[in-house]
């Protein structure tokens, strides 16, 4: 394959309008904000979105309820590491260990070059239960049946599921457990609009940090998380000062670094999903999936 040739086959976007009143093209412009008017002005001219089934100009007013398609022909994704381990296969259920570097889920450019579409390639129809940021590694738990679903959705919501991380952090504690509750929700960012980050309006979050090893400058963790924010683990150990070593986005006390890129995508931090621990929906027997850290998080 070419550097530039497409690595998929394209993607059909949709979006519903909650409200109408406004223009194509605005609506456009206003919801994917990757791109400016002239681009989204250039993409209805090529016949790429369309509107209760046909071609848009991008004059047409919007009604509530009507629903955007754009057509975004096959691209060219970012490279990534497609290669995962499998931890755990029955019928019911796979686990596998995701590398750092390839999203989860499509989103931000990627679509093939992604973690479900990898695993569906061998298991058609598998369903993740939870995500990893594209930096973060470890166990990814697909669901391969509705009832697998269902039953392993509803122990995650009822906080039955344990989930255990590595994490490298600067500096060095002087505790050696520590219950860390500081709130998380969406705040400024100056390239992005708004972040995830510790902030008093957020909603309550909880991870359980322990000190697994004391080094030179920084501190090997093993961090428990108890519910399910974006970014939880760097911002729970930035706010209690012990940011990820090279996280590029959260900074000591747990908000975005703002003299810095900082993208949430971006790599560079050690962040691993170690353990999760499960009542196997079908037998009732207890599971623990284990995936083995890279070699700095041993």
């Amino acid at each position: 394959m070419s550097d530039d040739a497409p690595s998929n086959a394209g993607f059909a976007f949709r979006s519903q309008v909650r409200s109408g009143g406004e223009s194509v093209l605005a609506f456009l412009t206003r919801e994917y904000r990757h791109s400016g008017a002239e681009a989204w002005a250039a993409r209805l001219a090529a016949g790429e979105v369309e509107v209760r089934g046909v071609r848009a100009r991008g004059d047409e007013v919007l009604r509530g309820g009507d629903v955007v398609v754009w057509h975004r022909p096959p691209w060219r994704e970012e490279a990534a590491p497609l290669d995962y381990a499998v931890l755990l296969e029955d019928d019911a259920l796979v686990a596998v260990s995701k590398p750092p570097g390839l999203p989860t889920l499509p989103g931000a450019g990627f679509l093939t070059h992604t973690l479900l579409t990898q695993v569906r390639l061998r298991y058609p129809g598998a369903s993740p239960l939870h995500r990893l940021g594209r930096g973060t590694s470890g166990a990814v738990l697909f669901a391969r049946t509705g009832e697998a679903g269902a039953a392993l959705s509803r122990a995650w919501r009822e906080h039955e599921v344990q989930k255990v991380y590595r994490a490298l952090g600067a500096g060095v504690p002087q505790w050696d457990t520590l219950d860390l509750r500081t709130p998380i929700g969406p705040v400024p960012h100056p390239r992005l609009g708004s972040v995830f980050a510790a902030s008093a309006e957020g909603k309550a979050s909880r991870s359980v940090a322990h000190v697994r090893e004391r080094r030179e400058d920084c501190t090997l963790f093993d961090v428990e998380i108890h519910t399910g924010r974006p970014h939880q683990i760097r911002i729970h150990l930035a706010a209690a000062g012990h940011p990820l070593l090279g996280d590029p986005l959260y900074g000591v006390g747990g908000r975005p670094l703002w003299g810095l890129p900082g993208l949430p995508g971006d790599l560079g931090y050690l962040l691993h999903a170690w353990t999760l621990r499960f009542r196997h929906p079908v037998t009732g027997r207890e599971v623990r999936v284990e995936a083995p850290p890279p070699p700095d998080l041993r």
